[in-house]
């Protein structure tokens, strides 16, 4: 999912030159970063939304007597709905690409009222905390470095694969040290991925040579690969270190 990559061309592999003091990139990622934070805020307001107040949060959740937490039939379709958005946008005018970011910001924002439901307050303060830190310092160094990062962005994505799949088999086979691992190796791969689509949009910008309505859609599905990194590095790391109710 956090590969999300369309309406703009990748990056070539040539040698990275220095491009951190141009203006109209420092415009162009600005409008990308701003994106992000937006996003989140509307995310955080639709779990705080599913998470607390009960007449949602009954229509997207079942909470068991022993404590766990399933989900309805509308929480499964608002959970799984972000992946048929990316999925089948392929077909969708890259104009909507501002349409396709808020949909799914607010699609993932609704299915987080499960950790606003797991989690204290004070642990999930402490870990977003902890992540955007965390990810402003790597997209920092992919905004920076003069190193091709591509190499490592395949390696990567191949990872990315894998923890799928690990992520399956988990469900069915239950163990705290398998869910340690799959835990580490999302936190490597997320913050990795973070510093190459960082690089990668700069590239871009520098590929699109100014045309305004291809870098307007990329400035969303730029936005979309660095929020999907952000959150499941957020995930990653709460199911790591959070505390639960």
């Amino acid at each position: 999912m956090s590969d999300f990559n369309r309406g703009y061309p990748r990056p070539a592999t040539a040698p990275i030159a220095d491009m951190s003091v141009d203006a109209g990139l420092r415009s162009f990622m600005l409008g990308v970063y701003t994106k992000v934070a937006l996003g989140l805020v509307v995310s955080a307001a639709m779990a705080f939304v599913t998470g607390t107040y009960p007449p949602v949060r009954d229509l997207m959740f079942n909470i068991r007597a022993d404590g766990r937490i399933g989900m309805t039939l509308l929480g499964m379709i608002v959970t799984f709905a972000p992946l048929a958005v990316i999925l089948f946008s392929r077909a969708i005018n890259p104009r909507r690409s501002g349409a396709i970011y808020w949909t799914i910001v607010t699609l993932i924002g609704a299915s987080l009222g499960t950790v606003v439901l797991l989690y204290t307050g004070a642990s999930i303060a402490t870990t977003f905390l902890i992540t955007a830190t965390a990810f402003g310092a790597l997209s920092l160094v992919g905004y920076t470095t003069k190193r091709d990062l591509t190499g490592l962005g395949s390696f990567l994505i191949m990872g990315l694969v894998g923890l799928l799949i690990a992520m399956v088999v988990g469900i069915f086979v239950r163990s705290a040290m398998m869910e340690f691992i799959i835990n580490c190796a999302g936190v490597l791969i997320f913050a990795g991925l973070t510093a190459f689509q960082t690089q990668r949009l700069k590239m871009t910008y520098y590929q699109l040579g100014g045309d305004q309505a291809a870098l307007s859609a990329a400035t969303n599905y730029g936005a979309l690969s660095l929020y999907l990194d952000f959150i499941n590095l957020f995930q990653f790391l709460l199911s790591m270190g959070g505390s639960r109710r």
